[in-house]
């Protein structure tokens, strides 16, 4: 059977497939598609405002000009024509040239805003008005107009004229586009902020910590506020419940420990029959076994975490019953292989496991429990597989296993029990970071898998624990 807790297990790789599809992203993005689709309307719609004025400002700019260019040279002597048509091209950067008629013109045509210009100019300057891009190879401005019967060009300077280029928009618009998302991400973060924290209080809740994280009761958005102090009281309920559950289970739990010391003495002491007496221990021990459950899963939720030889601890933990004629247990753990764990609680874990299997593991045809325990790292943890060779439970109970006071059927439940075995490993395991698994092929037995973060590499194994003797 194939560990399913490889990768990461299922719950990273469904985290892993939800990056980047939080609420936070979604409300961003959609956002972001609304300012940025508004701001490419409004410079397109910008642009197609700024279009005509521009135009008719352009063609009145050139229109005056070239009138009052007229009206000077129309008005003076040859002697002062040449003079001001000096100062012109010295002071102005206009040139008037005369217009042969052998002359090469380009029409002044580029652009739907050069058309425009064009019919403007025409229809100011009248009819015969010849504006052009490029005359004889020159590039420029040109404005073919007449005085009397002379024909004459005026040059002039297109940049003075200029429409505001690709470029410009473009700054404006990356400008614009910068300001909306960066809009978009403080809006959204703000919106955000509330659910981003209670679900960072809930996943605590969900783990135990129920003071770790204590929403604001303060908030000034109503809603948010009553959403604030419920999961506070929700949390203090919790907290209050599963603490009073711990106080019981103990209590009780401690209880029921004189009365069986009783028992146990009376029993040696009054009954005579050896039989008897054998069963009668037999079952205060099992009650005393019970009880040990109950006080293992009401421990208090404290963990400390420290470098762990895992080959030490199964050890430790397969060496008294490792010579029961009932049990065989087969071992494929390097001695040197670590993990991070509080070396009390895995112990508990692993003595569960291997009692779990020593009791309803065995195999129908030789009675016997074949319990295979084997470890390996696996990148940055180490995978632990705890497995035996009963007749196994169908896959729709594996679910169930693990939750308090719950029993399979009837293959498995063979021996007497509280049904908190496997609720106490997963318990534990949650506890010091780890994720638990269960897999079972009815028939061929049930496997535990557990995934431990690895200890760094370096730490040496400590010196195994003398053995004494049964």
């Amino acid at each position: 059977m194939p560990s399913p807790l490889e990768g990461g297990g299922p719950a990273s790789r469904g985290a892993r497939l939800k990056v980047g599809f939080s609420l936070f992203w979604r409300t961003f993005f959609l956002l972001a598609l609304l300012l940025v689709g508004s701001t490419v309307a409004w410079l397109q719609t910008f642009r197609q405002l700024e279009y005509e004025p521009r135009a008719i400002q352009t063609a009145h700019q050139i229109a005056s000009l070239v009138n009052l260019t007229r009206a000077a040279l129309l008005y003076s002597d040859a002697i002062t024509r040449m003079s001001l048509i000096k100062t012109l091209a010295d002071q102005e950067g206009v040139r008037i040239l005369p217009r042969e008629p052998a002359d090469r013109f380009a029409p002044y045509t580029s652009g739907a805003l050069d058309e425009r210009v064009t019919e403007e100019l025409i229809d100011r300057l009248g009819e015969g008005t010849v504006v052009a891009s490029q005359v004889n190879n020159q590039a420029g401005l040109w404005i073919g107009f007449t005085i009397e019967t002379d024909n004459y060009w005026l040059l002039l300077d297109p940049t003075r004229f200029s429409r505001v280029g690709g470029r410009t928009w473009l700054v404006w618009l990356i400008t614009a586009m910068a300001l909306s998302l960066a809009g978009a991400a403080l809006i959204t973060r703000f919106i955000n902020r509330p659910l981003s924290q209670l679900s960072r209080a809930a996943r605590e809740v969900r783990d135990g910590e129920y003071e770790a994280h204590r929403l604001d009761e303060r908030a000034r958005t109503n809603e948010i506020r009553a959403v604030n102090i419920g999961f506070n009281r929700m949390a203090d309920q919790l907290a209050k419940i599963e603490q009073d559950r711990a106080v019981m289970l103990a209590g009780i739990s401690h209880d029921l420990r004189t009365p069986l010391a009783r028992l146990r003495l009376e029993t040696e002491m009054s009954v005579e029959d050896e039989d008897a007496r054998a069963h009668m221990a037999a079952d205060i021990a099992q009650l005393d076994s019970i009880i040990d459950k109950f006080l293992d899963y009401a421990r208090p939720d404290h963990v400390d975490f420290k470098p762990v030889m895992l080959r030490d601890v199964i050890d430790a933990c397969t060496y008294a019953v490792q010579d029961h004629e009932d049990v065989k247990i087969k071992v494929d753990v390097a001695p040197d292989l670590a993990v991070m764990a509080d070396e009390v609680e895995l112990t508990r874990v692993v003595s569960n496991l291997v009692e779990n299997a020593r009791r309803y593991g065995k195999s129908p045809a030789t009675g016997v429990a074949d319990i295979n325990i084997q470890a390996q790292a696996h990148n940055d943890a180490v995978l632990i597989k705890v497995r035996d060779h009963g007749a196994g439970v169908a896959p729709a109970l594996l679910s169930q296993l693990t939750k308090p006071f719950f029993r399979g059927d009837a293959a498995r439940t063979s021996a007497a029990g509280a049904g908190l075995g496997l609720s106490i490993v997963a318990k534990n395991i949650d506890r010091m970071g780890g994720t638990f698994a269960l897999t079972s092929t009815p028939g061929r037995g049930l496997a535990a898998h557990i995934r431990m973060p690895r200890a760094a590499a370096g730490v040496k194994p400590k010196p195994p624990a003398p053995k004494q003797a049964a």
